[in-house]
């Protein structure tokens, strides 16, 4: 008779026990020395399962509706052993089943970090039979029982964070009660979050959080997939869970015919639980983020200042006459990297978005002397050149456009074609060595130190060839872009990366486990962006998330300011004509990157966020907005006040003291009052930075 057993590892305790003696649950995750108000009910065939796992031609034995329940082999797997090891900076821990009908091995992975309350969960399946089985959905990870602490009822007491994101309008966070987010206790649907493609973030970003009110506990997850991904919330047999996994057949068209000797795993996802609420989610992924996912660069840890020429400047109309000036004030400004943004390949008279896939510079924008002779210059005044690219897609007037279908995603026996573009399938060696060409070229003969990679288009589930169905293309295809991203590290471990598709389409932790920067938005409006970042700031570390500081022409030193307190908490992507802004506006910009390289930036490798005034809705025109950063030796904190009252009132329950770093000439005031930082604000449109005394 196998016995009940826990796992203990950073401050968590996963709690298991076994049904009918050799099927495992997982009953309970919870921090060290926290219980449920009372003792769980008995488990069940379809409860607190560890694995689901549902195959074709298997009873489907629930009355589920929409939901992932009743999976089988799911419910029937029997536990065959558990085995851990010690491994750099914490422990793995492998739970292997069986199920002899199919003859199928899981094995189920938990990776856990010293300290970090989080922990990171896969799952495999092998076949170990003689015939196919197919697989419908697998489980990434699973939470139990989160409504069985406290004392009322799960729908007074659970809410559940859920972050909307899109185009312009990225790091949406939205919280519903239970019944709000359309949960009902014996409903055939559950709370639903998915994505199909291979823009991972086009509508919700890749994460999300439930939180008991009552017991004061939060869990939360992250799916680290750059493609197609689900979760959901919901209940089978009184045992409210989270399902949480990539590709499934019944969401993303992802059947998998899994032959005698293959194993098929999941898209890994973390998991964790922390006393408290939003911000202190936050603060353990941010730890696990560190800790787990990234990827060891310096320009993590020395977060350079970067110009970058196309948001609210050249829009892709680069020249040599017109980057001169630009090259020139953005080095007397302070920037280190100086990036040529989209149009560097395109002659004048094309259409530089449908022509994309050669990579060849444009012999009319950069007479006499050529791009590399312009990215020379901007080495010569002491920052590091980068170029644009989108090495995925091919424009429909490409002369690559001509190679054979073997190179493109298709569909139904026809290439799938997505605004003027065609989708490169990542799995095709001649792909790959067609990419390594570019970027090759890019750095060795041009002196690139820094790309940014965009992605403009997406391919909805997927590709028919070499698959078992679109879905599985897509799946093969994702894995193999990030494999030839590795290869290009072992080649370039130097070059910084930044990752951006559409702004923040793409944002998650499969990519920015390896790319040293994430576009946060390609929101124009200087306005509204505070109302994006803050909400991103919780998805993103704060050094990779690049944000936007671009100064109009026309402006004066308000908005300039109030670009650059934007921009100086994470990463500053700088841009505007710089060159023709007014003094009182350039002079803002130096000011405000002179003080983010002196008292900002060596701070941010190690900083947490923190939401004083909570997560802000970007249409939210008068309200205020502010974000801070901590770490033990120093504190800041960041408000904007938008078109409401001229005094800001943010929360400051420690009464820190708070010194006003950032601008420190326009009139604005702060002072503490009665647990809050009283900010105040001559004009609308205005932005403080402060730091702790």
């Amino acid at each position: 008779m196998n016995k009940a057993f826990n796992i203990e590892q950073g401050g968590l305790v996963l709690a298991f026990d076994f049904f009918e003696g050799g099927k495992l649950r997982l009953r309970t995750v919870a921090p060290a020395g926290v219980m449920p108000a009372a003792a769980l009910p008995d488990t069940s065939a379809l409860a607190e399962l560890d694995v689901a796992l549902h195959c074709t031609g298997q009873d489907r034995n629930d009355h589920h509706g929409l939901k992932l329940t009743g999976s089988t082999p799911g419910m029937r797997l029997e536990f065959v052993n558990r085995r851990e090891e010690a491994i750099a900076g914490g422990r793995r821990i492998v739970i292997e089943h069986v199920d002899p009908a199919l003859n199928l091995r899981v094995e189920s992975v938990y990776r856990f970090w010293d300290g970090i309350p989080v922990f990171r969960r896969s799952v495999k399946v092998r076949n170990e039979g003689t015939a196919p089985v197919g697989i419908e959905y697998l489980s990434s990870g699973l939470l139990h029982n989160f409504g069985r602490f406290g004392q009322g009822p799960v729908t007074k007491k659970l809410r559940v964070h859920i972050p909307r994101n899109t185009w312009d309008a990225e790091g949406q966070w939205k919280t519903f009660s239970l019944a709000e987010a359309g949960y009902a206790d014996t409903g055939l649907s559950a709370i639903v979050a998915n994505n199909m493609g291979n823009w991972s973030s086009p509508a919700y970003l890749p994460l999300g959080m439930i939180e008991n009110t009552e017991a004061h506990l939060t869990w939360f997850w992250q799916i680290e997939h750059n493609g197609s991904w689900h979760w959901e919330i919901g209940n089978v047999n009184g045992d409210l869970y989270l399902y949480a996994g990539g590709p499934d057949e019944e969401h993303h068209h992802a059947w998998k015919d899994l032959l005698p000797g293959q194993a098929y795993e999941t898209a890994p996802v973390a998991l964790g639980c922390v006393a408290g609420g939003f911000d202190d989610a936050v603060g353990a992924l941010t730890a696990y983020r560190r800790a787990a996912c990234l990827h060891p660069h310096p320009d993590n840890r020395q977060c350079p200042v970067i110009f970058n020429d196309y948001m609210n400047c050249l829009f892709a109309d680069p020249t040599t006459e017109k980057e001169i000036p630009l090259i020139e004030a953005a080095a007397a400004a302070g920037c280190e990297y100086y990036v040529i943004d989209a149009g560097w390949y395109a002659e004048r008279s094309e259409d530089w978005w449908q022509t994309v896939g050669m990579w060849q510079p444009s012999k009319t924008r950069f007479a006499p002397d050529g791009l590399p002779a312009l990215l020379q210059r901007i080495r010569d005044a002491g920052m590091i050149p980068g170029l644009w690219l989108e090495i995925e897609s091919v424009g429909v007037n490409s002369p690559l456009k001509d190679k054979p279908d073997s190179w493109f995603f298709t569909r139904h026996g026809r290439r799938v074609v997505d605004h003027g573009r065609l989708q490169l399938d990542f799995r095709n060696p001649d792909v790959r060595a067609h990419a390594d060409e570019v970027v090759n070229r890019v750095v060795r003969e041009y002196g690139a130190g820094y790309i940014k990679m965009d992605y403009n288009i997406t391919c909805q589930m997927g590709t028919e060839r070499d698959a078992d169905s679109f879905g599985q293309g897509l799946l093969g295809h994702t894995r193999a872009y990030l494999a030839w991203v590795d290869e290009v590290y072992r080649r370039y471990p130097e070059l910084v990366i930044e990752n951006c598709a559409s702004g923040g389409s793409r944002m998650d932790y499969a990519m920015l486990s390896r790319l040293q920067l994430q576009s946060s938005s390609d929101q124009t409006d200087y306005r509204k962006y505070p109302g994006i970042l803050v909400g991103v700031m919780a998805a993103v570390l704060p050094e990779q998330l690049a944000v936007w500081s671009y100064p109009k022409s026309d402006g004066n030193a308000r908005e300039a300011s109030f670009n650059m307190v934007s921009a100086m908490l994470c990463r500053i992507h700088q841009s505007g004509h710089l060159a023709n802004l007014p003094a009182e506006s350039l002079a803002q910009v130096k000011e405000g990157i002179r003080i983010y390289r002196k008292a900002i930036r060596s701070h941010i490798p190690t900083c947490v966020p923190f939401f004083p005034l909570g997560t802000p809705d970007f249409t939210d025109a008068d309200k205020p907005v502010a974000v801070g950063l901590r770490n033990s030796q120093a504190q800041f904190l960041a408000v904007w006040r938008l078109a409401g009252a001229e005094t800001v009132g943010v929360p400051n329950p420690d009464n820190i003291a708070w010194k006003l770093l950032y601008p420190r000439d326009l009139g604005i005031r702060g002072r503490r009052a009665a647990g809050e930082l009283r900010v105040h604000f001559p004009a609308p449109h205005m932005a403080a930075l402060f730091m702790r005394r």
